[in-house]
């Protein structure tokens, strides 16, 4: 999850850019802007990282936990 003019957010994307792509995971990126349930629900805490759906963390990648669960 993330939002536009967000500097968290653009590092959380450069981290799973790359973390995913040394992995080969396929992952996406969510506005929470564009969505009032999504706003709702994450507001000021964005980047989330989800995986598989359920919430892993937030405000930034921590990468060797991020790869335990992608593994």
């Amino acid at each position: 999850m993330s939002r536009v003019d967000c500097h968290a957010c653009e590092q959380a994307k450069a981290d799973l850019e790359r973390i995913c792509g040394e992995l080969g995971v396929p992952w996406d990126v969510q506005d929470v802007d564009s969505d009032r349930e999504l706003r709702a629900e994450y507001g000021d805490r964005v980047p989330v990282i989800l995986v598989d759906g359920e919430e892993h963390g937030y405000w930034s990648v921590e990468e060797d936990r991020l790869r335990a669960a992608l593994r």
